[in-house]
């Protein structure tokens, strides 16, 4: 049985499904060519001057030089295919219509994320630096950095499920779920039973999923039978059997928001192996972040903006963002500063990596990072290396276990300029780490969706917690400590035995990372 479903899988992955697309894409592009045969001389070099237009184009975007690159090299190589496909991508109208309502949404609800200037101003006094950072988040990704917010760790999915389910039940009003994968088992199934109970009591109840799930996960009309529970549910972006663009967008998110007052986020999806009731990749290290009190005001809205974009009735913003004050009796006290921020690959804007990139400049004495993946642009790999060169003790926690061969060949393939520079790098031998963490100093921390590639910083929605001063940073460092004495250490010599062919692969993908 275990087999059958491996199988489906990959017959049903994400990568298969855009493979069989663009091969049959390139069936037609064939046919097309072998009917202007005659013509071809004239064609093909139509297509050269094409293709030298759109190199020009793609050298003029505002884009990294890394992902302009993965996009020249086949455009050049293959000047017919490589054009076409790039315009194909570039002009599709869908992501456009996304993109303008998502703007125009944001733009609506920004009277509702308006920054408390005395909150800015005690950060300012704190620390001029972090000051900056959230200036420049609220003016450019939209979020506001706040105090009176409580903050608790948890280091693994099998402590945050019982939480979870206690908080859910404790709903009066409203229940809030934005997630990338939803799984039927044994944490779903426990999850949607509480929500039934609370649909059925009136609390109001919304579901949604990344449409990827489709693929595999759950039946395409799997919405329409939660509605017939009381609950509403929708899919962002259900796959269809086309390639496009808008498609490669997806909703990585993970937001779980209860009656205004509590927030969860982090890397635990809604699905067995997050809690290790299965076992896919040894045991699978996650992590989440639970927020009370004010902060909890962006995820509502994170969640409210993006549910939006295919409503047409407009949203009463302000019932879904209750006053505090109503919750003082028993919300617990909260310490610093917090900061949820979202990500969007449509605004242009990777604030995402910029925050990462910022904290690594920042850094004294450590920055603590654990990833899933490692798929690296220009900038992040100066930033890492220049920490590290100048002597902060620079440590990345990778997965020894990899979820995705090609991802972990590929990773490997940075570890030798990262580790010449004094980076540190540990696999996580019992298993796969799937948590996406920065910790720096004992006084800031980031826990969200955001891994370290090009998926997260350019193609998916994603969204996390900046932590400053708050007591939950050194839950966080705790926990990246007791995880670290589980790993094995990679060294140079290490490095230096892996097998050639693996090297010699990684080294090929990188030139296309930026497009996988």
């Amino acid at each position: 049985m275990k087999q059958w479903r491996k199988m489906l899988r990959i017959i049903f992955g994400r990568t298969t499904f855009l493979v069989v697309s663009l091969i049959f894409q390139i069936i037609v592009l064939l046919s097309c060519f072998r009917l202007l045969s005659e013509y071809f001389t004239y064609v093909y070099g139509g297509f050269v001057i094409l293709s030298a237009a759109v190199v020009i184009f793609i050298i003029n975007r505002q884009q990294a030089p890394d992902y302009k690159l993965a996009w020249i090299v086949p455009v050049l190589v293959f000047p017919v295919f490589g054009a076409l496909f790039y315009l194909f991508m570039e002009l599709q109208p869908g992501t456009k219509r996304i993109a303008d309502r998502l703007r125009d949404i944001i733009k609506e609800t920004q009277i509702y994320l308006q920054q408390d200037a005395s909150v800015e101003e005690r950060l300012q006094k704190e620390s001029q630096r972090i000051g900056s950072l959230a200036r420049y988040m609220n003016c450019y990704g939209g979020y506001p950095v706040y105090e009176n917010t409580y903050a608790e760790y948890f280091p693994s999915g099998e402590e945050l499920f019982p939480v979870l389910k206690e908080k859910l039940r404790n709903a009066k009003d409203f229940i809030f779920l934005e997630y990338f994968i939803i799984e039927r088992g044994k944490m779903w199934n426990e999850i949607l039973e509480i929500l039934e109970e609370k649909a059925k009591n009136g609390v109001e109840v919304r579901v949604m999923y990344d449409g990827m799930c489709s693929l595999m996960l759950l039946p395409y009309h799997y919405p329409r039978k939660l509605e017939e529970k009381g609950i509403r549910c929708k899919m962002f972006s259900p796959v269809k059997p086309a390639l496009s663009s808008y498609q490669n967008n997806r909703d990585h998110r993970k937001i779980l928001v209860i009656d205004g007052h509590t927030a969860f986020t982090g890397g635990i999806n809604l699905a067995d192996e997050y809690i290790n009731e299965k076992k896919r990749f040894g045991y699978w290290k996650d992590v989440a972040l639970m927020l009370q009190g004010d902060g909890v005001k962006s995820f509502t809205m994170m969640f409210l903006q993006m549910w939006e974009i295919t409503e047409t009735k407009k949203e009463d913003y302000g019932f879904y963002l209750p006053p505090m004050s109503r919750f003082k009796n028993w919300l617990p006290e909260g310490s610093g500063f917090v900061m949820p921020y979202g990500d969007s690959p449509l605004d242009h804007e990777t604030v995402g990596e910029h925050v990462y990139t910022d904290i690594l400049y920042q850094a004294k004495r450590y920055v603590h990072i654990m990833t899933p993946y490692l798929i690296l642009d220009n900038d992040m790999v100066t930033a890492l290396t220049y920490a590290a060169k100048r002597g902060v003790e620079t440590v990345i926690i990778m997965p020894h276990i990899p979820d995705k061969k090609y991802a972990y060949i590929l990773a490997r393939s940075y570890y030798k300029e990262l580790l010449e520079a004094g980076v540190k790098i540990y696999e996580f031998t019992p298993g796969f780490v799937h948590a996406k963490i920065y910790v720096s100093d004992d006084e800031k921390a980031v826990v969200g969706t955001i891994n370290m590639d090009y998926r997260s910083f350019y193609l998916h929605f994603e969204c996390a917690a900046y932590l400053y001063k708050n007591h939950a940073v050194a839950d966080v460092e705790k926990d990246f400590q007791n995880t670290l004495n589980q790993c094995e250490e990679i060294t140079l010599e290490v490095w230096k035995k892996y097998p050639l062919l693996s090297r010699i692969t990684g080294s090929v993908l990188r030139l296309f990372a930026p497009l996988m």
